[in-house]
């Protein structure tokens, strides 16, 4: 059972675990350095933590500084982040795939003292950098090898070692820890945690400014509205601890409830990760759902024959159990049968994938395709679906654990007002909160509005900014649209992706790409056609299934041309773009594509590290190709 207390500060969280949930040597974190994972206590978390308090107050770090991090999910991101935010320091969390230039500027911009760095790439690209940041006092690697790493001659920042600031465990007095202790005590909820820069899709960075008051808020209603998690669960950590959702629903969910937190090596690993921490809980976005689901269909299908047949019967099942299951009926004695036969031959064997404990998945960051969660339902794997934003830290609506509506993202959290305003004249077309839920109701759509806990306080250095997007009546304006469907808040589109074509009809791009993206032939897709007389798209083919069906070597993918001019492999898409075609209207329809050889990137400044095309880079950078798609004749109708 849940041992659920009051607590008002993100440092809070933890010591109240330990108070009363958990006994100090039990363990919290879970983390593979080498080829075994190692078990970490809470004890030693907070003795860590307390040795960087007790380290930064030495060297002068006061309440409101701020201290940064650039480092991979990790027990060193934990042990740095309680430790600043128990004094009162504030959080700022970079990007690792930033360029070296948004990093200058996040660094000048906030003011960060000090810098927490995960391995020798990003400690070189802060180097570089160094000498044009006047108030970096201190960079910190994480990592033995930073020795090996060649120091700029003259460099005015001191390097310390995280060991070091460790080791600081060792001699720390009792005077010391109390005025951690009483520095922690005095924290209230007002109080600045942390700055999160938006990556943006257009724009320079702006830090929202995130109180502990909005975090351990949004924290508690989270619980509130999922109340299946407890004091037992492990979570498996992949997503980025710079971006918000991670942030919330992983790392504060588990210092609350006192729920364990393993930390997966990297992206190519988490399969196998999973297989070995068997987590009872993920965080993830919707495009690692779509691969699990692209996989399983392929994996279930090929060859064809009986396996196949076998295959696609079990989703037949599961869809009839599950829908049976949301009706609130009791699937009867043949339907139990059928569907205990579907789990044993094949739902079993997806699920052991994931180690075989997954109560839930909790996808957030963007829209979640329908099949794809119906898909998952059809399994018996829960996906809950959340929506939030970085200024509102983050999640405005999630779904309910007892009740899911497939293609939106849930309930809105208790606390809060989520308005649906009028796009052009401005006028409200609905208020909803948690307590005024209704099952049947629905609205039309409009830009999405929050007031309440969850909004920050605004942005770091930028009141013109603030001003722009918290109005005067304290009504934070998303530029997401949508509208309410079965009480649940359903996402349309970003209202500055929203596409005006030639004759002024106007589409959302993201659920005209997500019909397109059911085929199993296409990874990425980023359509065109503002002020156009059709649409038209850049497609990303998916690479193993494009390497399977044309026995191409890795070479073809090294080539220098930017788009693929094969005309087999552009008939071979064109066939499933004509299929998914039908599912839309004939001025949402695809009529002349580009294959682009390679997947859009962050590295390339292509797509946000929330993985959002940056549609305005794209735009102009492929500007040439996007006007010869409209000299060509069609391609596809």
């Amino acid at each position: 059972m849940v041992v659920f207390n009051e607590f008002s500060t993100v440092p809070s969280l933890l010591r109240n675990v330990v108070e009363n949930i958990h006994k100090p040597d039990e363990t919290f974190l879970i983390d593979k350095k080498k080829s075994d994972w190692e078990e970490i206590s809470f004890k030693q978390t907070l003795e860590n933590a307390d040795a960087v308090a007790a380290f930064f107050l030495e060297r002068g770090i006061v309440k409101g500084d701020r201290m940064g991090l650039m480092i991979e999910n990790s027990p060193e991101y934990v042990y740095y982040d309680q430790g600043i935010q128990q004094i009162g320091a504030i959080n700022v969390s970079i990007y690792p795939t930033l360029s070296e230039h948004e990093v200058e500027y996040i660094i000048n911009d906030s003011g960060i003292k000090a810098i927490l760095i995960g391995n020798t790439f990003l400690l070189k690209k802060v180097l570089k950098i160094a000498d044009n940041c006047r108030q970096l006092r201190y960079i910190i690697p994480a990592f033995e090898e930073y020795t090996k790493v060649a120091i700029p001659a003259g460099l005015d920042t001191e390097i310390i070692s995280f060991d070091e600031v460790l080791a600081t465990k060792n001699r720390i007095s009792k005077t010391q820890l109390n005025e951690i202790n009483i520095l922690r005590e005095a924290l209230r909820p007002s109080d600045l945690s942390s700055l999160i820069y938006t990556s943006g899709t257009t724009g320079i960075p702006k830090g929202a400014m995130l109180s502990h008051g909005n975090f351990v808020e949004n924290v508690k209603v989270c619980l509130q509205q999922i109340p299946v998690i407890d004091e037992t669960e492990t979570f498996l950590s992949f997503l980025p601890l710079s971006h918000v959702f991670e942030r919330t629903a992983t790392y504060h969910v588990c210092c609350a409830q006192g729920c364990k937190i393993a930390f997966a090596q990297s992206l190519e690993l988490l399969a196998k990760n999973m297989g070995e921490v068997r987590p009872t809980v993920m965080n993830c976005v919707p495009r690692l759902l779509e691969k699990i689901h692209d996989k399983a269909i392929k994996s279930g299908t090929a060859g064809g024959g009986l396996k196949a047949k076998i295959f696609l019967w079990a989703l037949e099942t599961g869809q009839e159990y599950r829908k049976e299951k949301e009706a609130g009926k009791h699937p009867g004695i043949i339907m139990s049968a059928k569907k205990a036969i579907a789990e044993k031959l094949v739902f079993s064997k997806i699920k052991e994938k994931t180690g075989g404990r997954l109560k839930f998945m909790i996808s957030g960051g963007a829209a979640l395709p329908k099949n794809v969660g119906e898909f998952f339902g059809n399994l018996g794997i829960k996906i809950l679906e959340g929506f939030g934003l970085t200024e509102t830290s983050p999640v405005m609506a999630v779904t309910e654990f007892h009740r899911q509506v497939y293609g939106t993202v849930g309930r809105v959290i208790p606390g809060i007002e989520i308005g649906i305003q009028h796009v052009e004249n401005k006028e409200m077309i609905s208020i909803q909160t948690h307590e005024t839920f209704n099952e049947d109701f629905d609205c039309a759509e409009g830009e999405i509005i929050v007031r309440g806990h969850c909004v920050m306080k605004g942005y770091f250095n930028k009141p013109a900014e603030t001003a722009e997007a918290i109005d005067k009546n304290d009504w934070f304006h998303t530029g997401d649209i949508g509208r309410f469907y079965k009480g649940n808040l359903q996402i349309t589109d970003r209202l500055k992706n929203m596409i005006v074509n030639a004759y002024g009809k106007n589409v959302y791009p993201t659920p005209v790409e997500n019909v397109y993206l059911k085929s199993l032939k296409i990874d990425q897709l980023f359509l065109i056609g503002d002020k156009r007389e059709y649409l038209t798209a850049i497609i990303v083919p998916n690479k193993e299934n494009m390497q399977e069906e044309f026995k191409l070597a890795e070479a073809f993918f090294q080539k220098p041309e930017l788009f693929i001019e094969d005309q087999e492999i552009i008939d071979w898409i064109g066939k499933d773009i004509k299929k998914h075609s039908a599912e839309l209207a004939k001025f949402e329809r695809i009529k002349n594509f580009k294959v682009k050889r390679n997947p859009f990137s962050m590295e390339e400044g292509e797509i946000t590290p929330t993985l959002k095309a940056k549609r305005k880079v794209i735009e102009q950078k492929y500007a040439e190709s996007i006007n010869q798609m409209y000299a060509e004749s069609v391609k596809a109708d």
